[in-house]
């Protein structure tokens, strides 16, 4: 293993030529480190860990990035995964490739509530590194890419987990980036774990129809590369069939078959300057059949990745329809690498300004948008404001604002600026006015009304607004200006909640438990958290159920110190007089006692159990059963086994008289039966009941019934038959259950 490991290297080594001999060095220090250090640690496929780090070095290398970026893509788990530390990192390579590392490392020692909230902070440390330098997120989305090609040795949970986050956050982040080629692969490897058959089904297809595709594409390249020629332009061409997730795509949003989806082909047009583009475009044009309103000029207007070219969308003389894409080498580079080309081809920009706010302004804003936001919006809007889906919209002033699909004019005002959105009262899209919730689409011209007399944004803008910066913008706003009002619609939405959960406030609001449930949900005090749901920076529904688990909780731990404080009273009672008591056996001149408060008559001494077939309490009535060598067995008078018993010629003489001890402190088991219509969080809200009545769970067992109906058994501790009844009474106020009963024979 260790002559692989040494030839991978040296095939590391190959693609570093434009290092200075001083930098090659360094890099074979950084995999000495990095080896010595996961010596020993394995993958999941059985090979050592070094072999990860020395293929995300390889992916690294290949985006054309410096020696820092190589060096930090072989040490990027060493702080994470072993001993190693920043401090001596740093010492032994440099500040930079420390920082790099530190900037790809996950929070891994931090311990959440959610796995969004982990998810959260994770992007949000990633992207504070990625605003200082973009090599972080680079290194990163390698890593990501080789773990996705090797993803199915992970557990079959694992491996839909890792899929959908690469799916949903670090293709699009690589999108944003202009890394097409990158992701193009993770959304390919994603969708083979997601959606397995499709996945396979689509492939398939295409290998059929290989021979088919190469002789199309090949009859095109060599139609356009003959004009070029004829023409005097000197150009490479050639062709590809898009990649199994667009394909995907397309099927699921068209809702069509393989064989339906026709403009499977894209060519592309290299050239060597802007002016040949447009020549080419016009050739393009003159050879086949445009398709209308399938033209787009991203060279006049890039996209904000900086992605260029001219896009155009035509009908062959076979009647099949394909796109071609015009482009100079440069902006291929950028279509192929993203920001990294900067590296790799040196086109104008140092590595100084690439990490500045001006270029990755998104970046600052998606760290804007995750103040004052649980982490489950976050991350549910962050896909949003991620997704390549976008429309790109004009200002009057011919400026281009990118919004994600499906924006409204809320969006727009609050991506010029806060105060616009603030006082925006209309808006009017290519001179005509609209509602709020107009979707825009995209060459769309958008003007925003606003007015000094604006009462501010309306609550139901948070609905209409499609992108977390504005939805964001609006909460600050509601925050900052409307403080009582947040504070009463925020205590009306937590008690509806609340209610809705069978409590009270007053429930949560006793002394003993208030700090308790401020703690579990995180604020300072009652009147701060329904500011916060009132102007929308906290879920009235998340702040209500964790405040029923820390009740469910503190009832809990009281029941036990109840009970612990029982057993050590009764532990002590029995010590001091050991003749009294002895274990189930009861004497108390003419009425025989027994320690489980059941008087047994004309018995001097005897043991005393309770029948499981009914579990008898203090108050319902009671009748004896002489068992052959365990003492009496007490039964309810009702138990089915007792009436058929006392019937039996053979066991008449068995039944005797017992009768309840009044004075006795004990508690009882008793059983109950539960029937209701199955639905989610059934069985937590039959243990909130039960723990608001401040009543001991000893036991559950839950079986799902034909048409949709659950049985519940529970096993509870009680004292008497009026706290059965009052439980009975409460159980049956719960969501869909119909029927609760004692267990009887």
């Amino acid at each position: 293993m260790e002559d692989k490991l040494e030839a991978r290297f040296q095939e590391l080594e190959e693609k570093l030529k434009n290092l200075t001999q001083e930098d090659r060095a360094r890099v074979r220090d950084a995999f000495d480190y990095a080896r010595s250090h996961h010596e020993g640690q394995l993958r999941k496929d059985g090979s050592p860990y070094i072999t990860h780090p020395l293929e995300v070095a390889h992916l690294v290398a290949e985006l054309g990035l410096d020696a820092d970026s190589i060096m930090a893509a072989l040490l990027h788990d060493t702080i994470e995964d072993t001993d190693a530390t920043h401090e001596e990192v740093a010492k032994r390579f440099s500040e930079t490739v420390a920082d790099l590392v530190e900037g790809v490392t996950k929070l891994t020692k931090v311990k959440y509530t959610s796995t969004e909230e982990k998810q959260m902070e994770n992007l949000r440390k990633m992207l504070m590194a990625m605003a200082q330098d973009v090599r972080v997120i680079l290194i990163k989305i390698c890593d990501r890419v080789h773990n996705i090609r090797t993803l199915e040795y992970q557990t079959e949970k694992k491996q839909r987990e890792k899929a959908l986050e690469t799916l949903e956050i670090y293709a699009p982040i690589a999108h944003r980036l202009g890394m097409q080629r990158m992701k193009w692969e993770m959304e390919d490897q994603s969708l083979k774990f997601l959606d397995p058959i499709a996945y396979q089904e689509i492939s398939d297809e295409l290998d059929r129809q290989a021979k088919a595709h190469a002789a199309f594409m090949e009859h095109i390249q060599e139609e356009i590369t003959t004009r070029l020629e004829k023409e005097g332009i000197k150009g490479t061409v050639y062709g590809r069939v898009k990649h199994v997730y667009s394909i995907y795509r397309k099927m699921y949003a068209q809702n069509k078959k393989l064989s339906e989806i026709f403009d499977l082909y894209a060519f592309r047009v290299i050239v060597d300057d802007i002016f040949t583009c447009y020549r080419v475009l016009g050739d393009i044009h003159d050879m086949y059949r445009p398709v209308l309103g399938r033209f787009k000029d991203y060279i006049s207007t890039p996209k904000p990745n900086m992605y260029q070219s001219l896009h155009t969308t035509v009908i062959g003389s076979e009647g099949i329809p394909f796109e071609v894409q015009i482009r100079t080498w440069e902006m291929h580079h950028m279509a192929e690498y993203g920001v990294a080309a900067h590296w790799k081809y040196k086109q104008g920009m140092g590595n100084k300004k690439l990490g500045t706010e001006e270029t990755f302004a998104w970046v600052r804003r998606l760290l804007e948008n995750q103040q004052d936001t649980e982490a489950e919006e976050y991350i549910r809007t962050l896909k949003v404001d991620l997704f390549a889906d976008e429309v790109f919209v004009f200002t009057p002033n011919a400026d281009v604002i990118n919004l994600p699909a499906g924006a409204t004019p809320i969006d727009f005002a609050y991506a010029i600026h806060s105060a616009v959105g603030n006082s925006m009262t209309g808006a009017k899209v290519n001179g005509r006015i609209v509602g709020f919730d107009y979707q825009l689409k995209s060459g769309e011209i958008v003007e925003v009304i606003t007015s000094k007399n604006a009462k501010g944004p309306s609550r139901d803008w948070m609905k209409l607004a499609k992108s977390n910066q504005a939805r964001t913008k609006i909460r600050q706003w509601f925050k900052r200006e409307k403080r009582e009002e947040n504070v009463a619609h925020g205590r009306a939405m937590f008690e509806g909640e609340i209610k809705r959960l069978g409590l009270t406030i007053a429930m949560l609001t006793a002394e003993h438990m208030l700090p308790h449930i401020l703690e579990k949900v995180r604020f300072n005090s009652l009147e701060e958290m329904y500011a916060a749901i009132g102007y929308g920076g906290a879920s009235a529904q998340k702040c209500a159920n964790r405040a029923r688990e820390e009740l469910v909780h503190q009832d809990r731990q009281q029941a036990e110190r109840l009970a612990a404080e029982r057993a050590e009273k009764e532990a002590e009672e029995k010590a001091e007089a050991p003749s009294a008591l002895d274990a189930g056996v009861a004497r108390a001149g003419n009425k025989k006692r027994s320690v489980s408060g059941v008087i047994v008559s004309g018995m001097t001494e005897c043991m005393v159990k309770f029948a499981k077939c009914c579990t008898p309490v203090p108050g319902d009535p009671i009748v004896g059963f002489i068992t052959r060598g365990y003492g009496v067995s007490v039964h309810r008078s009702d138990c089915p086994n007792a009436v058929a018993g006392a019937q039996r010629p053979g066991e008449k003489d068995r039944w005797i008289k017992v009768s309840w001890d009044p004075d006795s402190l004990n508690t009882y088991k008793t059983s109950l039966d539960l029937i209701a219509k199955d639905r989610p969080g059934l069985a937590m809200d039959v243990t909130t009941v039960m723990a608001t009545a401040k009543m001991n769970i000893l036991g559950m067992t839950v079986n799902v019934l034909p048409d949709g109906y659950t049985k519940m058994n529970l096993v509870v501790e009680v004292r008497t038959q009026s706290e059965v009844t009052t439980i009975m009474n409460k159980l049956n106020q719960v969501q869909g259950v119909y029927q609760v009963s004692r267990v009887s024979g």
